[in-house]
């Protein structure tokens, strides 16, 4: 798991292609590697990547034809910067919100208005995701966690502010960009719960239920 909160920015160094899979070494840029081992996860640009080979500076990660295909990474380059997450300890503060790493989807970004020193992003997702993404809700952009301004069909807005800006990827995003999409757990979780209303034991935990609790509104 992770926090959408981005330490790093790092850089594609050199790309293995295979015949469905890639092998990709990133230089971690700022990124402490000091406490990282083999196995472990890392998210780079959203997608949760498992390092197979570590060095001072830099890492190498296994991405499969799924990953390559479903998200932004397939289209990547040498020299391309990418943001950069290590995964979340059970004793660290949670200041975006909850992100798996799995990306849902690949969105695009529309327009790009400069507003003082932040920047509005309007973004088209899948319409298949759209649903799930809602005003005031949490959406992870390229593995940052951000608030949704607003939701229309099947598109939103995002405004980034200064400090986003100038330590993940987003800030060299413009109008054609494409954008690897997370939406919030809890979104998953609870269609999840509605669509399964119907079986015989639904009763213990359902929708309606969770309403009664107060743990969904109206």
């Amino acid at each position: 798991m992770f926090t959408g909160i981005v330490t790093a920015v790092g850089r594609i160094a050199h790309i293995e292609s295979g015949r469905d899979s890639a092998r990709i070494t990133i230089a971690s840029g700022k990124l402490d590697l000091s406490d990282v081992g083999l196995g472990d996860s890392i998210a780079v640009s959203g997608p949760c990547l498992t390092v197979v080979t570590l060095g001072a500076d830099e890492f190498v990660v296994d991405v499969s034809s799924e990953t390559l295909a479903r998200t932004t990474l397939g289209t990547k380059r040498m020299g391309d910067e990418v943001n950069l997450e290590k995964a979340l300890r059970l004793s660290d503060r949670l200041g975006g919100h909850l992100v798996s790493g799995h990306v849902d989807g690949v969105g695009r970004v529309v327009e790009r208005i400069e507003r003082d020193d932040y920047v509005q992003f309007q973004v088209e997702a899948p319409l298949e995701l759209a649903k799930y993404i809602a005003t005031k809700g949490s959406i992870a952009i390229d593995g940052v966690s951000l608030t949704v301004n607003a939701s229309r069909a099947n598109d939103f807005e995002l405004m980034i502010i200064p400090h986003t800006l100038n330590e993940t990827t987003l800030g060299s995003l413009i109008a054609g960009h494409h954008v690897n999409l997370e939406i919030d757990l809890i979104a998953r979780y609870l269609e999840r719960l509605e669509n399964f209303s119907d079986a015989p034991d639904a009763g213990a935990m359902s929708l309606e239920n969770l309403k009664q609790a107060g743990f969904v509104g109206p």
